[in-house]
């Protein structure tokens, strides 16, 4: 079910381009992540090209590189994969002022 919704996704050109605002290659991206430096640059390249989709396990250890949250990759449009990413950056008592700000919207 997972590796369906990925293929249909964005993600990657959400990886490409959350790869490349951090400034790593592919090869050091992929080595960062835990892969082996002769396969690492492939990997990530089938990946980008959307040939091949890494397992949650590998998922979380490129946001994590990256600094992007997992959801990031999942994102429907760049609105909601820019929230995100600045809601992580956010601490407890920002974040809960923001979804109380929200709410009071929806009302």
């Amino acid at each position: 079910m997972t590796k369906i919704f990925l293929q249909n996704s964005l993600f990657p050109e959400r990886l490409k381009q959350a790869r490349k605002k951090s400034g790593f290659s592919q090869e050091d991206l992929g080595i960062k992540a835990g892969m082996d430096e002769g396969s690492a640059s492939g990997r990530m390249n089938y990946y980008e090209k959307g040939r091949h989709i890494p397992d949650m396990d590998m998922l979380k250890k490129l946001a994590s590189e990256l600094s992007v949250p997992l959801s990031y990759f999942f994102c429907e449009n760049e609105l909601s994969a820019e929230l995100v990413v600045l809601f992580k950056g956010l601490d407890d008592q920002e974040k809960l002022n923001i979804i109380k700000l929200l709410r009071m919207s929806k009302k």
